[in-house]
């Protein structure tokens, strides 16, 4: 909570074919494609209906047809991979003028911006000038260590002149210049056929993950008062309502529907069964090898042999 606005800014910023690449906090950006409640869920209860098939993590998504890679657990390694992608786009734009331009966006926060991946990715982006956005999600802290104890500089985006790169900071709490900044950026992208950091600096309002207590690293009067003045749901919603477009009905009526829609996909998603145990040796090669029919064969005599029926 307290990144909405980066999410909804920067998706309804992008193009369709653009290719997403992000780390586990933007499934805002996937919702707002067109990723529904029941797929998430499916995801998350890793169900015959899950894309992944089961073989990820929760929260891990991804969509082929959404042009939303899968999220991968360690820190920083999809920077590098839109670099990639990004400079298969500029390839495929020299060899076809008539193709529909697309960038790759990279989605990371400022903990990730210390990893080898981010000055790898940055060095090969700007030296071979490829059409992408570097977006640096700036929320304060890297799990526990904040961002006094990351670096001396002023934040992640003073590093984008010295790659010779372009580069903008921008209210990350504010969804309208999120949306003017990624827009912009994209175009430039574009124009240029080179890389743009955009450094978006917002609050991580909650607990880093379940296991989390960040009462042991942070005074909680620092969350209440980011709660109070930046809150991007806050802001969205005074904004509304100063405009006659949202009331208090209204809320609760959005409020209601979304938390009963939640539970429905919850409940769907968790009656489903696992998916087919054939998946468990499908999509690394093309055709099985004999390491992998063997393997297949092993475990089907042991649940035949200890009487396991996997559904």
């Amino acid at each position: 909570h307290g990144e909405e606005a980066i999410h909804m800014g920067s998706a309804s910023a992008l193009s369709p074919q653009d290719v997403i690449f992000a780390q586990y906090r933007e499934a805002g950006l996937l919702m707002w494609r067109g990723f529904t409640l029941e797929q998430f869920c499916n995801q998350c209860f890793s169900n015959d209906h899950d894309l992944g098939k089961g073989r990820q993590m929760p929260i891990h998504y991804g969509c082929r047809a959404l042009n939303y890679q899968t999220v991968s657990s360690p820190l920083g390694t999809q920077i590098t991979q839109a670099v990639g992608a990004a400079y298969k786009f500029k390839l495929d734009a020299m060899n076809n003028k008539e193709k529909e331009a697309a960038i790759s966006i990279v989605y990371f926060g400022e903990g990730a911006a210390s990893t080898i991946d981010f000055h790898s990715a940055c060095n090969f982006a700007a030296t071979l000038k490829t059409p992408m956005i570097f977006f640096c999600r700036n929320n304060g802290y890297a799990i526990s260590t904040p961002v006094e104890d990351q670096y001396a500089g002023d934040g992640i985006i003073s590093r984008a002149p010295g790659y010779g790169m372009a580069g903008i900071r921008v209210d990350g709490n504010d969804v309208f210049a999120v949306h003017a900044a990624v827009a912009e950026a994209r175009k430039l992208a574009l124009e240029t056929s080179a890389p743009v950091m955009i450094e978006a600096m917002t609050y991580r309002q909650g607990h880093h993950s379940t296991s989390d207590d960040s009462s042991r690293y942070r005074d909680m009067d620092e969350v209440q008062a980011a709660q109070d003045v930046t809150d991007p749901i806050l802001r969205m919603d005074k904004f509304l309502r100063h405009y006659g477009w949202m009331d208090d009905d209204a809320v609760s009526l959005i409020e209601d529907e979304e938390r009963v829609a939640v539970l429905r996909a919850m409940e769907a998603a968790e009656a489903r069964p696992g998916p087919k145990l054939d998946t468990m040796f499908t999509d690394v090669y093309h055709e099985k090898p004999p390491h992998l029919l063997r393997q297949e064969t092993e475990l089907r005599q042991h649940l035949k042999r200890h009487d396991i029926v996997y559904h």
